[in-house]
């Protein structure tokens, strides 16, 4: 069982930075693969970036690789979220997820946190 809990979310002006993190407790997260998704208001979740369990490894969605960066502190048992650049498209609510295989796919994922809320003003 691993509890996850998110934070580091807030309103944020177009072209401002933000760092979530998402601290884990429970089993030791090196244990797992790690990944951000974010859903925004009448859209589908959708895949954000995921690390391996090393951080050795990352993968993006298009629409955010070359802003965001994905880290991970083993030591500290948190995963972190750099956002840069952001735009308006970028609001919405982004959740932490663990899970033993590294996919975009949500459903492959076994743990969630509640969510943070990101909202870019223009």
């Amino acid at each position: 069982q691993v509890h996850l809990v998110e934070s580091g979310g807030g309103l944020v002006q177009a072209g401002g930075s933000l760092r979530l993190s998402c601290a884990a407790s429970g089993r030791t997260l090196s244990s797992y693969i790690m990944a951000w998704f974010r859903q925004a208001p009448g859209k589908e979740r959708e895949f954000v970036a995921v690390i391996s369990r090393s951080g050795s490894s990352t993968d993006y969605a298009n629409s955010v690789k070359g802003r965001f960066t994905i880290s991970r502190d083993n030591a500290k048992n948190t995963v972190y979220l750099q956002m840069n650049s952001l735009n308006s498209e970028d609001t919405a609510v982004y959740y932490c997820a663990s899970g033993p295989y590294e996919s975009r796919q949500g459903r492959l994922y076994n743990y969630w946190g509640q969510g943070t809320q990101v909202t870019v003003s223009s």
